[in-house]
């Protein structure tokens, strides 16, 4: 289904979280030199984006959501998701993420974000009335104002690399 305008400005900045963490999975094994390049990266993406993000989800779209008797349970389990990423952000500030850390969030976000997009957005979308999505669009709009309009660019650490084969 095509993304609602109204739902746009998430869906990027899930496009980001998510880039981050095929970069994550294409670069394991991460050796132990490489860590604190990808916890600084991780850091970064938390405090220019991710924490106004979260707020914005939880603040504005799924008390929107919750609304809808069908959505409740999702929104519980979304709400609960936003809590392993945080550990991560701040476990990554201190620079205490091992490398099969870095693996479990990068995961664990992939589903969280996969999961907002494939199940909450698609059903939003189609509960809302227009003028509903409309509003909601206006409220993320300022609740998301404050996130840097900036493009995190990748270490030459950090930085996509080709897909390795997986020994199986």
């Amino acid at each position: 289904m095509l993304r609602d305008k109204s739902l746009i400005p998430l869906s990027h900045q899930h496009q980001h979280a998510l880039a981050l963490c095929v970069r994550i999975d294409r670069a394991m094994p991460i050796p132990e030199a490489d860590l604190a390049a990808w916890q600084t990266e991780i850091e970064q993406q938390f405090h220019a984006e991710v924490t106004i993000h979260f707020v914005a989800e939880e603040a504005v779209l799924f008390p929107a959501a919750r609304r809808f008797e069908e959505l409740a349970a999702l929104v519980d389990d979304l709400l609960a998701d936003h809590v392993a990423p945080r550990k991560y952000f701040d476990q990554a500030q201190l620079g205490s993420l091992s490398a099969t850390h870095l693996s479990i969030f990068a995961q664990r976000m992939s589903a969280h974000i996969r999961k907002e997009e494939r199940q909450l957005f698609e059903r939003v979308q189609v509960l809302m009335t227009k003028e509903e999505l409309a509003l909601l669009g206006r409220q993320l709009t300022a609740a998301l104002e404050n996130v840097a309009e900036s493009c995190a660019v990748p270490s030459e650490t950090t930085r996509l690399r080709p897909a390795r084969k997986r020994e199986t």
